[in-house]
């Protein structure tokens, strides 16, 4: 894995370890190397702990440092180096624009910035084509991005074109006051017409490319769902996001038994076929970042998944 790769599958260019019983007296450098991929070098570590990159309980160490249970330990990656992302002629599927903020309708299958092995084709490229400036607040390689929804999801994401707008944004979602819904497709019939998944969030220590529900090194995730119709052996949920972690909806209903439809990580390999997972972000609001009024957007269930709700209801 590459350290751009390994910063862009980060939470907020940090990851964090608290040490269990089994790692207690083992060396930092030894206990963050076993955590990350193998390509990593110990050398590299090291490195980090020299310019203060890696600290445990807020404090730097040297590489010889023997950990104790309880102890949290914080890496802060630094951040790619900026390369040149080249604007393209991608057609986007606006739904609202002015001086400060623009919002699209991003297709299933499209990156939203670039990263390691997608430099080119993504939203970040077609908006630079578009709008020629926008907000510099997350670096080079994601400008005006303020949050991200997966590749294979598709939906409403928006992107502020100055910094102050990506201020006002990010605030927003930081207190939790941006809408979100979603429309998924899961397996099986759930059984509550309404309920919310209050589980904490964080990397699979098994597999770090998955997340899972986990009590240690996690983070607090909330998401409400209603029921919008049932197939039987599938259901359409909507759902209300109060947190926006990374795979959240994805992990959240694996979590409760109902994978998503389609999801190449955590669904089922049987059953109705999707290519990518049966998850639309299909409305988005928020307050407008330069005079405060409420802006709200709906943007209906795509072709393709929509093609498979049909095929259930014809069943």
């Amino acid at each position: 894995m590459s350290l751009d790769k390994l910063y862009e599958e980060s939470e907020d260019g940090t990851l964090e370890w608290t040490i269990d019983s089994a790692a207690a007296k083992e060396r930092i450098d030894k206990y963050v190397k076993g955590q990350l991929d193998e390509e990593v070098s110990r050398s590299q570590i090291q490195l980090w702990i020299e310019a203060g990159n890696l600290v445990v309980n807020g404090t730097p160490v040297k590489a010889n440092h023997k950990l104790a249970e309880g102890d949290r330990v914080v890496l802060t990656i630094p951040e790619p180096e900026a390369v040149e992302i080249a604007p393209e002629d991608i057609p986007l599927d606006i739904y609202y624009e002015d001086s400060d903020v623009i919002v699209v309708n991003k297709a299933r299958g499209m990156v939203v910035h670039p990263a390691p092995g997608h430099a080119s084709g993504t939203l970040v490229n077609a908006l630079l084509f578009h709008c020629k400036d926008l907000s510099g607040i997350n670096g080079e390689l994601r400008p005006g991005i303020v949050h991200r929804i997966d590749k294979d999801t598709s939906g409403l994401i928006m992107a502020a074109k100055n910094d102050k707008a990506h201020a006002s944004l990010a605030e927003q979602l930081k207190a939790h006051s941006v809408t979100r819904k979603y429309y998924a497709l899961v397996h099986g019939n759930v059984s509550h017409d309404q309920g919310t998944v209050d589980a904490p969030i964080g990397r699979d220590p098994y597999d770090r490319k998955m997340y899972t529900v986990i009590d240690r090194n996690s983070k607090s995730a909330v998401t409400h769902f209603q029921v919008v119709e049932r197939f039987g052996d599938y259901t359409l949920l909507e759902l209300k996001l109060e947190t926006g972690r990374t795979h959240q909806i994805r992990v959240h209903m694996k979590f409760i038994g109902h994978p998503l439809v389609g999801d190449p990580l955590y669904g089922r390999s049987k059953g109705v076929k999707m290519n990518g997972q049966a998850l639309h972000a299909a409305v988005l609001g928020f307050d407008h970042p330069a005079d405060g009024r409420y802006l709200e957007f709906s943007a209906p269930i795509p072709d393709d998944m929509e093609d498979v709700l049909l095929s259930l209801r014809n069943r």
